[in-house]
């Protein structure tokens, strides 16, 4: 027969083992808690490295933020290539230690045309406003700078652009030198928008820092006003601009290489 201190002792360790799962219960659930909690946490922290480190038009390609956020897309664009082969030739690599001399005559009317595969974009220039891009511009056609490089970047969610100058293609080259900012209070730059026909240069994200590189707005883009304003695109070469934004760019995520070959074959500007 089982006595009253047995019986004490039984119900006493009943409920210690009790006691015991419940903690080894609580302690697997909060692992597992913890867990999911750490796997959240961890993609969340790259997804927004992704974002911070998503720039646009810097020169160097850190994607200089200037722009909106991107939306991923599920999958690359496999829009055809609506552009023709490069003409033959070779990119110059050439590059200079200092901006070239001040020549440009701010009373006259300069144009540039792209010859591009895609078809010609024909661009007025604003020598007044912004003289010393216009200059610059001038001495690179001049020296056949452009010939055969590509237009490396296409921009088609958040921000709108073509980015071109490049020789190297990879979005770090430049001419050697750099030029001022010009031109930041334009008139056609009303609420932080570079409408659509907007030539500017791109830069590192720090005052001065042009080069070589452009974009070419082919849609309304909201920048902050940091990137000079030199040129308009005409009307024929904005249907060539939607011809390349309408093939998409490489990466489905709304900034890469665009999809449709596109080569400045030559660049020329014209003083008239």
């Amino acid at each position: 027969m089982v006595s009253q201190e047995q019986r004490r002792r039984q119900l006493a360790r009943e409920k210690f083992l009790r006691q015991q799962q419940r903690r080894t219960s609580a302690r697997r659930k909060a692992r597992m808690r913890n867990s999911v909690i750490a796997s959240v946490l961890g993609v969340v922290v790259i997804g927004s490295l992704a974002l911070y480190t998503t720039g646009v038009l810097k020169k160097d390609d850190t994607k200089e933020n200037a722009g909106a956020e991107v939306t991923p897309s599920a999958t690359p664009s496999k829009a055809p290539d609506p552009c023709e082969k490069p003409a033959e030739g070779k990119v110059k690599t050439a590059t200079w230690k200092k901006e070239p001399e001040l020549t440009v005559d701010k009373s006259a009317k300069y144009t540039m045309k792209l010859a591009t595969t895609c078809g010609d974009i024909d661009i007025a220039l604003k020598a007044s406003a912004a003289p010393h891009t216009v200059n610059s511009f001038d001495f690179l056609a001049g020296k056949g700078y452009f010939d055969h490089s590509k237009c490396h970047r296409l921009t088609t969610n958040g921000i709108y652009v073509l980015q071109c100058g490049d020789p190297t293609g990879t979005g770090t080259g430049g001419p050697g030198y750099t030029i001022p900012d010009e031109n930041l209070k334009d008139k056609s730059l009303k609420n932080n928008i570079y409408p659509a026909g907007t030539v500017a240069m791109a830069n590192t994200g720090q005052k001065h820092s042009g080069g070589s590189q452009f974009f070419l707005v082919y849609q309304d883009s909201q920048l902050p006003p940091s990137y000079t304003p030199f040129g308009t695109v005409s009307e024929s070469g904005m249907k060539v601009l939607k011809k390349i934004a309408d093939a998409g760019e490489s990466t489905g995520q709304g900034d890469g290489a665009p999809n449709a070959t596109v080569v400045i074959d030559k660049a020329t500007v014209t003083k008239s």
